[in-house]
């Protein structure tokens, strides 16, 4: 005896399976679109050379789906470039990316194996080239891998009416302390703590005229400030 087949159940699985061949159809069509598109990324922020250089290095990038990048896709890379001080990204859908770079700001020069480098705001060394025009206004940092501690100090100053800009140099010690010379030839050597109270002291000396002809000013022992002009 024939089985007897429910014509409902039967249109009904045929609804079924025509839905999902649809699904099936319009993701791979997706996934065709995104994936196998080239991403264009573009750079902004630095110059011609950087721009391209960085984009190159993004490489990895330019076949992954565009829905899944995020900063974080890019900051695995960009990380590594002493340049960038940050960024930002934006998608242009289907496949474009711009990345805007902040340059970081050199605040300052060092040397490193008789080789020179700027001393970023990011924290990171960048190498000069010798056949650069390089800042030479900017101030000298001895001290071998102390950088954080410098920006550190940089924002100190900052917060003070001494001028970063009149300092010539900076000199570190081991028991996380600086000395600073300013153009004038001023050597100031700064305690390990409340730096800004004595940056404040410093300011008041320079500022008078009996202390214009002083050379040093210590301040490393607590209550205590020692002017000498030699």
């Amino acid at each position: 005896m024939p089985l007897s087949i429910d014509k409902k159940k039967i249109f009904f699985y045929l609804a079924i399976f025509i839905l999902l061949t649809t699904q099936i159809e319009k993701k791979k069509n997706i996934e065709k679109k995104f994936y196998f598109k080239k991403n264009n990324i573009e750079v902004f922020g630095l110059t011609l050379d950087e721009n391209l250089k960085i984009s190159k290095s993004l490489n990895s990038l330019f076949f992954k789906n565009i829905f899944f990048l995020n900063k974080d896709s890019f900051y695995k890379v960009l990380e590594k470039n002493s340049l960038i001080e940050n960024f930002s990204i934006k998608k242009i859908y289907p496949s474009t990316i711009n990345v805007n770079i902040k340059k970081t700001d050199f605040l300052a020069i060092t040397k490193i194996k008789n080789k020179k480098y700027y001393i970023g705001s990011n924290g990171k060394l960048t190498e000069i080239n010798k056949d650069d025009d390089y800042k030479k206004e900017l101030p000298f940092v001895f001290t071998k891998n102390n950088y954080e501690d410098f920006l550190t100090l940089k924002k100190i100053i900052d917060k003070s009416k001494i001028r970063f800009e009149d300092i010539e140099s900076f000199y570190y010690f081991q028991n996380n302390r600086w000395d600073f010379k300013t153009k004038n030839g001023v050597l100031v050597k700064l305690p390990e703590k409340k730096i800004l109270d004595s940056l404040e002291i410093v300011y008041l000396i320079k500022s008078n005229e009996q202390f214009k002809k002083s050379k040093i000013v210590d301040l490393r022992v607590p209550n205590n400030i020692i002017i000498t002009n030699e």
